[in-house]
């Protein structure tokens, strides 16, 4: 259906199917209408892939996917926007909706049963309450994805895109490229969509890497010293980590000399290779 992005379109479409938006869910529906146009291209929507998209609102992004991919497997937790999709969506047949959680779905089952022979993609309008931990969960499970390309608040994008060893990381940042090569692609103000949020919002791209980072002795030891040591963010690695993962400070001051780091050195300091080498000493020396 065209005209999804027009105001006085969604609207009468909301009403017909006495719809009301969900502060709970942090439902805020598009309405520029070259925002979703975009996501799709830098989305990798195109022949030959099939996206799965993560919270449908009416279907504005999802009609500019199913356009492109040849397949579309939409999941929309919010039971009430159903027959708004069945409306909207109803010229296509490359559309499966799916009414569920994304964080409950079996989503290497769904690639499995509706995606055979195509590769795949995520594009997703991302709610800000839940952003991250979506994210990770959608890198943690090593599907077999090219990319994920998400909407988020443009704080959060910052975060997430920064370079490692800048001011602006964190532990996500540190996460995000473990498993991808991560891209801030374009801003979009507040203005784009109904409800208007109170945050401008960017989009953003993980390309997958093939294999992670190598070198790792425990990946979830790695992760535990990584959130640690972004805990305390004003502190220095050794204090932040000490206090984070209840370790001697003394332990984590051996571990920081021998993977050749300074003793005042401060998290958001360390690139990838840094952080592996603490953490496997750390890993030696508390374990």
């Amino acid at each position: 259906m065209d005209g999804l992005s027009n105001i006085s379109t969604i609207k009468e479409i909301l009403s017909k199917h006495g719809f009301t938006f969900s502060k709970a869910l942090g439902q805020n529906f598009l309405i520029n209408p070259s925002v979703c146009p975009r996501i799709a291209e830098m989305g990798n929507a195109r022949p030959g892939f099939g996206i799965i998209e993560i919270g449908t609102g009416i279907g504005v992004l999802t009609n500019e996917l199913a356009k492109r991919a040849d397949k579309v497997a939409a999941i929309e937790i919010d039971e009430r926007l159903m027959p708004v999709l069945a409306e909207t969506l109803s010229e296509y047949d490359n559309v499966k909706i799916i009414n569920d959680d994304v964080m409950k779905v079996d989503l290497h089952k769904l690639i499995e049963q509706e995606f055979q022979g195509l590769e795949v993609a995520v594009c997703a309008n991302l709610p800000y309450y839940i952003t991250s931990p979506i994210i990770m969960m959608l890198l943690e499970q090593r599907l077999p994805i090219r990319s994920v390309t998400v909407m988020v608040q443009r704080e959060a994008g910052t975060r997430l895109c920064a370079e490692m060893g800048t001011r602006d990381m964190g532990a996500v940042t540190v996460a995000v490229n473990y498993f991808s090569k991560p891209q801030l692609l374009f801003n979009v103000s507040r203005g784009s969509f109904m409800p208007a949020p109170n945050v401008d919002s960017c989009v953003v791209r993980f390309d997958l890497r093939e294999e992670t980072p190598a070198g790792v002795l425990d990946e979830g030891f790695f992760f535990r010293t990584v959130h640690a040591a972004f805990s305390q963010r004003r502190k220095t690695l050794a204090n932040s980590v000490a206090s984070g993962m209840s370790a001697e400070k003394a332990l984590v001051n051996r571990a920081i000399e021998q993977a050749g780091l300074p003793a005042s050195i401060r998290p958001e300091q360390l690139d990838m290779q840094q952080f592996i080498a603490f953490s496997n000493e750390l890993l030696k020396i508390i374990k």
